[in-house]
């Protein structure tokens, strides 16, 4: 786990086992998201992560203080690059979709939640109302029974601006996408960001 510091104090990411048994207990979705979703994907670890991310939909924000009993959590607020304590039970409006959580004041951030939207059994993306998928459709189970976002759907955020380790997860997940998949993300990449994007002739190829 890579140690990095910030504004509001370290990150040391909790592992992947201890984030799956945190919110193992809910009955509301949840699923492993970032570099770690691409990874549970291609069935091996490949790379250093400096957080690990677990999206929910909006509607079931709440699940997040129940998985995390006694932590703080910190919701990010408008205008970019402000923290703000979430209080327990506080529905947070549509504008914020990330959530810092620590066990304590002293302690370093461990797990950020995510937030995406939904429309009764429809999972929206936060990025553009236009792209959605069934819920059931959004995610996959590794063999030990850990959710994680299908990598379809988290190359499609990776492909807002790409970063180097945006390319590996790419370059990694994209044979196991099948044309189904692989015309989904083009389309929704399109859609979003535009046809030129460099990915597209990689995934129409």
């Amino acid at each position: 786990m890579m140690r990095r510091e910030t504004p509001w104090g370290p990150w040391e990411p909790a592992s992947l086992s201890e984030t799956a048994a945190l919110f193992s207990a809910l009955r509301t979705p949840w699923w492993i998201a970032g570099g770690y979703a691409v990874e549970l994907a291609v069935g091996r670890a490949f790379r250093d992560h400096a957080d690990i991310d677990v999206l929910l939909l909006r509607r079931d924000q709440l699940a997040a203080q129940q998985a995390l009993p006694g932590w703080e959590w910190w919701a990010a607020s408008p205008p970019p690059g402000v923290l703000r304590p979430w209080a327990a039970g506080e529905i947070l409006p549509g504008t914020v979709h990330d959530i810092w959580c620590r066990p304590g004041p002293d302690d370093p951030w461990r797990i950020q939640v995510m937030l995406d939207e939904s429309d009764g059994r429809d999972w929206i993306s936060r990025r553009d109302s236009r792209v959605r998928l069934p819920i059931d459709a959004v995610g996959r189970t590794s063999p030990d029974g850990v959710p994680y976002l299908s990598p379809e759907v988290q190359l499609f955020y990776k492909a807002k601006r790409p970063r180097a380790k945006d390319e590996q997860d790419f370059a990694e997940a994209l044979p196991l996408l099948d044309a189904a998949r692989r015309g989904w993300l083009a389309e929704s990449i399109t859609l979003v960001y535009g046809d030129d994007h460099p990915w597209n002739a990689r995934l129409r190829g």
